[in-house]
Order: C-alpha cells, then structure tokens, then sequence
C-alpha cells in the first residue's frame, strides 16, 4: 500500500465485512467492533455468497472471515472477496484450527487471528489489517491441549476408524482404560463424539 492510501485510511473510520456462519459470532463482533471509535460499520454475512454480494456493496475497508465457513473454507472466500473487490484486506479467525502463513497470503489474506484472543487483541488485529498491516502469530495450539502420548496414539487409531475394543487390543489395554482415554480426549478438545474429535484433531494439526 502507498504511503498516501495508508495515510488515507488511517484517517478514517473502517468498514468491518464479518463473516462466519455462526449467528453468536456475528453478534460478539458487531459487539466488539461497533464500540471502536475507528470502526465506522460492521456488516455480517453467514456465507460466500452473502459477503462478496455485502463487498459488492458496501466495500468494506477489511473482512474478519473465518476459516471454515459451512462447506466453504476461510481461504476460497478470501479469494472470492478479493477477486471481487482487490482493495478489501482479508483478516482470517478460527478457534479451532490454524493456517499458515504462506497459505493464507496465497489465498490473498493479511493476517491469521485466533477467536480466544482477548477481544482487545482481536480488535488490534482487525484496525491493523484494515489499516493496509498484516497479522501473523505463531502459536503452539498442541502444547496447550496438553495431550498425552497414549491420548495421542488413541487419537491417531480413532482416526484409522478402530472401534473401542479394537484400540485396545492394539495398545493391550482394557476397554475400560481406552473409554477413558477417549472421554478425556473429547473433553479437552471440547468435543462430543469420536467424528467431531478426529475432525477438530485434524484442523488443529494433531494428526498427521
């Protein structure tokens, strides 16, 4: 961005393109976002389709978008935003998975946020995005999870599809221990079942 179009904007109040397909998440950013005295506006979309109509528009200055929206992933958005509107910058969230760095600047974003940041944070991430910056933290999600190795390696055979009895023959160990290893795993990842465990596993790099 040229030093007069960065001057330009950081004179002026942003428009905000939010996009997630969760109603709770639309309403904790215009939340947010509306009581930032840079933030002129803040739209909402639930899918592609709604954010490059609302880009069309409204011509946001950035876009929060999330980086699995229903069947479309963060990443073809960003791109159809972009393709629409090249002058619109691309901030991508998730609480559940990351992207990297050389992923999401090929997909056309300028930044990677992650949705258990504090909202001061997330809001700094959103203005410097907007403002022409980029965004790009790395941090080790695993190490938080604080999996074990035996959780780890009765992650790995869920995600082969073993059954319950057929995880603990391989790991010679008791049905009883291996059902507790998996109702320990769902509660750190914070999911119900052994499909929405292997599903978040793999957005959070766990599998290989």
């Amino acid at each position: 961005m040229s030093r007069p179009e960065a001057l330009t904007r950081s004179a002026q109040r942003l428009r905000v393109l939010v996009v997630d397909d969760h109603a709770v998440v639309h309403w904790g950013f215009r939340l947010m976002l509306t009581q930032q005295p840079w933030v002129e506006r803040c739209l909402t979309a639930s899918n592609g389709d709604e954010a490059v109509e609302l880009a069309n528009r409204y011509r946001p200055h950035v876009a929060v978008v999330d980086l699995f929206i229903g069947e479309e992933s963060g990443a073809q958005v960003c791109e159809r935003l972009r393709a629409a509107d090249p002058s619109v910058r691309v901030l991508l969230c998730s609480g559940a998975g990351e992207i990297s760095a050389s992923a999401a600047r090929t997909a056309g974003a300028s930044g990677f946020a992650y949705k258990d940041w504090p909202a001061a944070k997330i809001a700094a991430a959103v203005r410097r995005v907007g403002l022409g910056g980029s965004v790009f933290e790395r941090q080790d999600r695993t190490s938080v999870l604080r999996l074990s190795e035996r959780e780890r390696e009765v992650l790995a055979l869920m995600a082969a599809g073993s059954t319950n009895p057929e995880i603990a023959a391989a790991l010679h160990l008791s049905p009883h221990t291996i059902k507790e290893h998996t109702s320990s795993l769902y509660r750190k990842l914070e999911v119900r079942n052994r499909t929405e465990a292997v599903q978040k596993a793999q957005r959070l790099g766990l599998l290989a």
